[in-house]
């Protein structure tokens, strides 16, 4: 993400408590965010962060306002993620970077979603009770705007299933090294999470 938004105005749509927000807000000249629950925004806030109420379907900003906009493990859950597309490309300036990350069917991670039990989310919801859509990369192009194109992917966890592997210490550190070395290669299209780079065309596109 530093790569994309050092310096520049970002937005995280569905940024919850704000972990991630948090971090960007440390490199990027602006960071805001929005989630759907009050609560979330509440801890979001609690950390001196940017937030207020939103849906990604429903960007509450103007046009061209952010130079990055982004989105991480909310897509799969939104039943309209071409109009979130739609709407996070408008809220981008020209020439700007969206960031979209997807639950890649084509994963490890799928297999294992689909042949395990559903794991729990909260204490009173299971996984197969939350809306959640697995989308193969090759799809991905068709759902896009057509101001956005892609130019790039990056691939998470690629080789590890489970996050519950990395608490073995005696994998964890070569997993790591493992998946940093293949996040941006060919590979990446085996990631569990498939984070699509977009670019919002410009003036003379």
């Amino acid at each position: 993400m530093a790569r994309y938004g050092t310096g520049k105005d970002v937005l995280e749509c569905g940024c919850g408590t704000g972990l991630l927000l948090d971090r960007f807000a440390r490199f990027a000249k602006s960071a805001r965010g929005i989630d759907l629950s009050p609560g979330m925004l509440e801890k979001a806030r609690a950390r001196g962060l940017d937030v207020g109420e939103g849906s990604v379907t429903a960007l509450p900003f103007g046009d061209a306002t952010f130079d990055v906009t982004c989105a991480f493990k909310v897509l799969a859950h939104v039943p309209e993620v071409g109009r979130a597309l739609a709407e996070m490309a408008r809220v981008t300036r020209p020439g700007g970077i969206i960031l979209a990350e997807f639950y890649n069917a084509l994963s490890l991670r799928a297999l294992a979603k689909w042949i395990g039990p559903a794991g729990r989310i909260s204490h009173s919801k299971r996984e197969d009770e939350v809306y959640t859509r697995f989308l193969a990369p090759w799809v991905i192009p068709r759902l896009l705007p057509p101001s956005a194109k892609l130019i790039g992917a990056r691939g998470v966890r690629i080789v590890t299933p489970a996050a519950a592997i990395m608490r073995i210490s005696v994998l964890a550190r070569a997993l790591r090294r493992l998946e940093s070395s293949l996040a941006d290669s060919r590979a990446a299209v085996f990631g569990g999470f498939y984070i699509a780079i977009l670019q919002k065309a410009g003036p003379a596109d």
